[in-house]
């Protein structure tokens, strides 16, 4: 990570260090938040996929306002990786797609649900787009299914998505559990990304429904799931989150922005812990 060149070209970085958020995809949630006031009345939160934990950051500053008592707010942070620790924030490393990681997170909350469930997660991408597309797909609907088993009915879920031809059925899938489904694209999201976060309000659960983690989509059985008509398809509406006053992540800035005389470099708050590319970059250097 350089630092001159990325600091240079991506102010959202800059800023998250200077303020003290792990990671610039805190930002994401934030703008998110300024749209639709998803934290209104939140009390339980759960985290999905949260390392490097920016978003929890998020949740435990902001939800600790609605209480006077901030033992109310229950923040649960869920990786399969291993994240630094944060205040006020129980940590599980576990599967999303496993019935024991709900029941886990039930079970802090103390036989209650939660009131929104936020999944800031991704794969690897490759950059190509139609694989990337699907992966992505896989993780939002594990998402789903395990936000089916811990969200209260009238709860808030927020996810990534990868924007594709064929999201039309993730889109369908999502209006059969939610009353109100919108896909947004926030200003610290780069335009030349292909990803944006669906925003779905009011949990209500088909009549009858057990939640499952099964996983429809691995069936292998493809068909054009933009031919859906009737009740099956539904099309959801894009918003864009901010306006042109704030900063845009496609520009570079200067270094020093507007009341600083000297710019400072600032490590980044917390490092990873135990990333993927640690075994590659030790093998480099004993080449």
């Amino acid at each position: 990570m350089g630092k001159t060149s990325k600091d240079k070209r991506d102010i959202y970085y800059r800023l998250a260090k200077e303020e003290g958020w792990r990671a610039r995809s805190a930002f994401k949630l934030l703008q998110i938040n300024e749209e639709y006031n998803i934290f209104d009345g939140v009390l339980r939160a759960v985290d999905l996929c949260a390392a490097p934990g920016s978003w929890s950051q998020v949740l435990s500053k902001h939800l600790r306002k609605n209480t006077a008592n901030p033992d109310d707010v229950k923040i649960v942070a869920v990786d399969l990786q291993a994240m630094a620790a944060l205040p006020g924030v129980k940590q599980i490393q576990g599967d999303i797609t496993k019935v024991s990681t709900a029941n886990e997170i039930i079970q802090e909350f103390q036989g209650q649900k939660a009131d929104l469930v936020v999944c800031d997660g991704a794969p690897d991408v490759t950059g190509l787009h139609d694989i990337d597309e699907y992966v992505q797909s896989q993780l939002l609907l594990a998402a789903l299914n395990i936000t089916t088993h811990v969200l209260k009915t009238g709860g808030i879920f927020v996810a990534k998505i990868f924007r594709g031809k064929d999201v039309t059925l993730l889109y369908s899938q999502l209006k059969q559990f939610f009353e109100l489904v919108t896909v947004t694209k926030p200003r610290s999201s780069r335009n030349s990304s292909i990803e944006a976060f669906v925003v779905c309000q009011n949990y209500n659960p088909p009549p009858g429904y057990e939640p499952t983690m099964v996983n429809p989509l691995l069936d292998h059985k493809y068909c054009d799931f933009n031919q859906f008509t009737g009740i099956n398809r539904f099309i959801v509406p894009f918003n864009s989150c901010g306006d042109i006053n704030a900063y845009d992540s496609d520009t570079s800035y200067p270094l020093n922005l507007d009341g600083q005389n000297t710019y400072e470099y600032r490590e980044p708050v917390q490092s990873p812990i135990n990333p993927p590319y640690k075994d590659i970059l030790e093998k480099t250097k004993k080449l």
